[in-house]
C-alpha cells in the first residue's frame, strides 16, 4: 500500500482524486490549509514529517478567475512559488519516491501559437491578468527539473487547462468562467452581465478525466518534460455561454461588459504527448461534463 500524500486534498480536484486513490488501494493523506500552510517552511516540513510519503500530488494552490489574479497578484505569484517550493525542497529531504507537480495554461505565452505545444512554453511572456500565477507555477517546473538534474528526485510537472465538475468553486468573487455562468444563470435572471466580448476561446477538461490523467501520469510518466492535460478541443466564450443557457434554461439577456478583460485571446492545447507517453485521452464531452455539474449544482449540494 503507497503512503500518499495529496496537498490540497480537500479542494476541488483533490476531492476526486483523493476519493480515486482510495479506492485503488492508496495510504491517502489530505493535506489541508486550515492543518498546513505550506507558504510557511514550519508547517511544510511538519507535514512531512508527519506523513513520509512515498508517492506526493502537489495539488494545493490559490487560484481564480481573472477578477481574483487581478485582485490579488502578488499573493498569488507569493502563495504558488513558495508552496511549490517548499514541497520539491521536502520531497529532496525525506526522499519521496515520485513528486507530481500541477502546473497551469496560464503558464503559456499570451500569444503561443495554436494549439499549445510543450515546446512553446518559453516562446514568450504569459498574458498579463494571470502573469504572475503563472510564473509561479512556472517557476515550480524549473525547480522539478532541476531537482531532477541535480538530486535525482522524480519530479513531473503536468499542464492542465480549465477544470470544471461537481464541487467546483461557485463564488462568484472568485470562481472560474464555467462555474460563474452556471450560477449566474440559475434562478431565470432577466438578465447577466459576462465580463470581454465572448470573443476568446478556451478549453475545458471535466474533473474526473484530470484525475485519470493524474493517475496515469504517477504510475507510467516519470520524464523531465512537462506535459498537457486537456481534450485539444476549444469553445468561444460567447459559445460556452449559449450552452450554459441552454442547459440551465436560461432564457433573459446576456450583457457583455467590454470594458473589462477578455484574457487570453485563444487556449488549446496540443494533447499528444500524454496520450503518447502515458496513455491518457480525455472521456468527458463539453456538453456531458456541464449537464452533469448543472446536475450537481442544481441539487443545492453547492448551496
Amino acid at each position: 500500500m503507497t503512503r500518499t500524500l495529496v496537498t490540497g486534498g480537500g479542494g476541488f480536484l483533490g476531492s476526486h482524486l483523493v476519493e480515486r486513490l482510495s479506492a485503488s488501494g492508496h495510504d491517502v493523506v489530505v493535506a489541508r490549509s486550515a492543518e498546513y500552510d505550506l507558504t510557511r517552511w514550519d508547517d511544510a516540513e511538519r507535514l512531512f514529517r508527519d506523513t513520509e510519503p512515498e508517492l506526493v500530488f502537489h495539488l494545493a494552490a490559490e487560484v481564480g478567475g481573472i477578477g481574483a489574479n487581478q485582485a490579488s497578484p502578488g499573493r498569488y505569484w507569493y502563495a504558488n512559488l513558495m508552496m511549490g517550493a517548499h514541497v520539491l525542497e521536502l520531497a529532496r529531504i525525506h526522499g519521496t519516491r515520485k513528486l507530481v507537480t500541477l502546473g497551469t495554461i496560464c503558464e503559456y505565452p499570451k500569444f503561443a501559437p495554436v494549439p499549445f505545444r510543450e515546446d512553446d512554453l518559453w516562446s514568450g511572456y504569459p498574458e498579463e491578468t494571470n502573469a504572475p500565477y503563472g510564473i509561479a507555477k512556472k517557476s515550480v517546473l524549473v525547480g522539478a527539473q532541476s531537482y531532477r538534474a541535480q538530486y535525482g528526485v522524480n519530479a513531473i510537472h503536468l499542464l492542465p487547462v480549465n477544470l470544471y465538475g461537481p464541487r467546483d468553486n461557485f463564488d462568484l468573487e472568485t470562481s472560474h468562467v464555467i462555474p460563474a455562468m452556471i450560477r449566474k444563470m440559475s434562478g431565470s435572471p432577466e438578465q447577466i452581465v459576462l465580463w470581454g466580448d465572448g470573443s476568446p476561446t478556451r478549453e475545458f477538461l471535466f474533473v474526473e478525466d484530470a484525475v485519470e490523467a493524474l493517475a496515469l501520469a504517477a504510475d507510467r510518466y516519470d520524464g523531465a518534460d512537462p506535459v498537457n492535460i486537456g481534450t485539444g478541443e476549444e469553445i468561444s466564450i460567447r459559445e460556452l455561454a449559449e450552452l450554459i443557457a441552454e442547459l440551465t434554461g436560461f432564457e433573459g439577456e446576456i450583457v457583455w461588459d467590454t470594458a473589462r478583460p477578455n484574457g487570453q485571446p485563444r487556449r488549446k492545447l496540443d494533447t499528444s504527448r500524454a496520450r503518447e507517453l502515458f496513455g491518457f485521452e480525455a472521456r468527458t464531452t463539453l456538453r456531458e461534463g456541464l449537464e452533469r455539474t448543472i446536475a450537481w449544482y442544481s441539487s443545492g449540494v453547492a448551496a
